[in-house]
């Protein structure tokens, strides 16, 4: 319990700085992909009502929804833009795709 509270109390404490270019993105495409949050999906199963609260401090209003592919990837996105469905087909060709490129 205490190390929920302790990771509830990190995202309160986050900085609206490191969140500014995600909201800016979910304005323009309402998608963001993990690699462009600060969040994990450790956060999103434990504090998605303070993230919430955190992207309205730093100026978003809509509402929000998660999916995630299989552990490897995970999509923040405004469900009055995109159905849930479509953004899983989208982060499922986004790792086939990323798992195709040659390691380098």
């Amino acid at each position: 319990m205490q190390d929920v509270l302790l990771l509830k109390n990190k995202v309160n404490q986050m900085p609206l700085e490191s969140v500014r270019a995600m909201v800016e993105e979910l304005h323009l495409e309402g998608l963001v992909t993990g690699s462009k949050t600060p969040f994990t999906r450790v956060h999103f199963n434990t504090c998605f009502a303070e993230i919430e609260a955190l992207l309205q401090r730093a100026g978003y209003h809509r509402q929000l929804d998660v999916v995630g592919y299989q552990g490897q990837a995970y999509a923040l996105f405004d469900p009055a833009r995109w159905e849930a469905v479509e953004v899983l087909r989208w982060l499922k060709d986004f790792v086939e795709e990323a798992q195709m490129q040659p390691a380098s």
